[in-house]
C-alpha cells in the first residue's frame, strides 16, 4: 500500500494527502440497502485492502470513537473516490468532526482540484449548474436522471493544452472548483459537456477511460484534489495542498502546471 502523507496535524483534526488506489474506508454489507445495520462479515474482515481508515486507525485511536458512523468512517468528514488521490482532512475528537461537517454542508470549504479532461473545453472558463440524480440500478449518475436528483454546481478554468505523444488527440489540464458536494459530481459534470476525465470508467467511455501515459505513468482515474481552505470558529484560516502527483509527469514535461 502507498502510504499516505501527512500533512498537518493538532489535537482537533488532521490533513492528509491520500494517494490514487487507497480506498478511505471499507464497504459496508448491503450498504446501499440498510445503512443501519449494514457491517462487514467475519470473512470480509479478514481479507478487506487496507484502507486510509486503518492508517490513521494506528496513528490515532482516539478517532475509533469519532463520527456519525464511528465504527465503519471513524473520523471521516468527507470522503475522495479510491482512484483520486489529495487533500483530506479527517477529526480527532467529535467536538472537531461537528464543526468540520457544518462548514462541508454550508459550503464553507473551499476545494480545489486537477482534472486531466480528453479534449478542449470551447469555454476557456465555465460554470456547469445541473441537477445530478442516480441512474436506475446502477452506481452510475447523471444529470439525465430525475431519481433524487440534487442541484450541483461545479466551476473550471483550463489551465494547459496539449496533445498525447502517440494519438495526436488533445487533452486539457483544467482547474475545478466543485460548488457542492454530490458523489462523483466533478466526474459526471465534466463528462456531461463532452471532456470526460481520463482513466474514468464509469464516465469516460471507451477513449476517456485510456490513460495519457508519462514515463512510468499507470492509468488512473486523473483527478486529483490539490487544495483545501476553511475558516473555522474561532477565525483561523487553514489551507492545505498537496502537489501533482507523478502520474501527471506528462504535464511536467510540457512545461508545468500553471
Amino acid at each position: 500500500m502507498t502510504e499516505p502523507k501527512l500533512i498537518f496535524e493538532n489535537s482537533d483534526f488532521v490533513a492528509i494527502d491520500k494517494p490514487a488506489g487507497l480506498m478511505v474506508h471499507a464497504a459496508r454489507v448491503n450498504e446501499g440497502r440498510h445503512p443501519s445495520r449494514g457491517r462487514l462479515r467475519g470473512d470480509e474482515e479478514k481479507g478487506k485492502e487496507p484502507t486510509l481508515v486503518d492508517w490513521l486507525l494506528a496513528r490515532y485511536p482516539e478517532m475509533k470513537t469519532v463520527g456519525d458512523d464511528p465504527e465503519t468512517r471513524p473520523g471521516i468528514v468527507h470522503r475522495l473516490d479510491k482512484a483520486t488521490s489529495g487533500v483530506m482532512v479527517v477529526a480527532r475528537t467529535q467536538g472537531a468532526f461537528e464543526r468540520l461537517k457544518r462548514l462541508f454542508q454550508e459550503h464553507r470549504m473551499r476545494k480545489t482540484y486537477f482534472a486531466l479532461v480528453r479534449g478542449v473545453p470551447k469555454n476557456k472558463k465555465g460554470t456547469i449548474d445541473a441537477p445530478i440524480g442516480i441512474t436506475t440500478g446502477s452506481l452510475r449518475r447523471s444529470i439525465h436522471s430525475a431519481k433524487m436528483a440534487k442541484p450541483a454546481v461545479t466551476e473550471y478554468e483550463v489551465v494547459k493544452m496539449f496533445g498525447d505523444d502517440v494519438g495526436g488527440e488533445r487533452y486539457a489540464l483544467l482547474r475545478v472548483v466543485p460548488k457542492t458536494g454530490r458523489t462523483h459530481q466533478i466526474r459526471v459534470h465534466l463528462a456531461s459537456i463532452g471532456h470526460p476525465i481520463v482513466g474514468d470508467p464509469l464516465y469516460g467511455g471507451r477513449r476517456g477511460r485510456r490513460a495519457v501515459r508519462g514515463e512510468g505513468a499507470p492509468p488512473r482515474l486523473m483527478l486529483h484534489a490539490a487544495s483545501l481552505a476553511f475558516t473555522d470558529a474561532d477565525g483561523g484560516h487553514y489551507e492545505f495542498e498537496a502537489p501533482l502527483p507523478t502520474e501527471f509527469s506528462v504535464i511536467h514535461r510540457e512545461g508545468g502546471a500553471e
